[in-house]
């Protein structure tokens, strides 16, 4: 069995409107989590992209999940367990059930992610992160201050992607 690390408190999620993710992973700090989307990219692109992300997270101490597999990995190693978005207690209650590592509740708040969506607001967000005894990440429009003010709320971290973007001091 694979030695599990601690979940990651802080996670950037890649896709194609953020583009190029290596310029932002070459600046995480080791431990925090990285999900590795990019899904409309033509396969063999993508694949060579994850190579890359797969070097860089193993060489800065990133733990990496890649959606749609059922493992991420931590400096090369595969951790068991995987992610799983939930926006409401039937999600939650499924992400349990399929034995996820982490869930991913959202949206927290609106994001450009996914403009017009009604996003749960913190207080229907925190009352899914209890419904649960696996880690719940705050997801949609999150950033460090945005999570600061949700501490206590039953969220064990944030992620997303234009917080990253924009140079975070951590």
């Amino acid at each position: 069995m694979v030695r599990r690390h601690p979940v990651p408190h802080r996670w950037f999620l890649t896709d194609e409107r953020a583009g190029d993710p290596r310029p932002v992973l070459r600046r995480l700090p080791a431990g925090t989590g990285v999900v590795f989307r990019h899904r409309a990219t033509p396969p063999a692109e993508r694949r060579v992209l994850l190579a890359e992300v797969r070097r860089i997270a193993a060489r800065r101490g990133l733990v990496l999940t890649v959606a749609g597999e059922s493992h991420g990995r931590r400096a090369g190693r595969l951790r068991q367990g995987h992610g799983w978005p939930a926006h409401n207690r039937v999600e939650v209650r499924r992400g349990a059930a399929a034995g996820a590592w982490v869930l991913f509740v959202s949206p927290v708040f609106a994001t450009r992610s996914h403009p017009g969506a009604r996003a749960l607001g913190p207080a229907r967000a925190a009352a899914l992160a209890k419904r649960t005894h696996i880690p719940v990440v705050a997801l949609g429009g999150m950033n460090a201050r945005r999570f600061a003010a949700l501490r206590g709320a039953g969220f064990h971290g944030w992620a997303a992607i234009d917080a990253f973007l924009q140079r975070p001091r951590f």
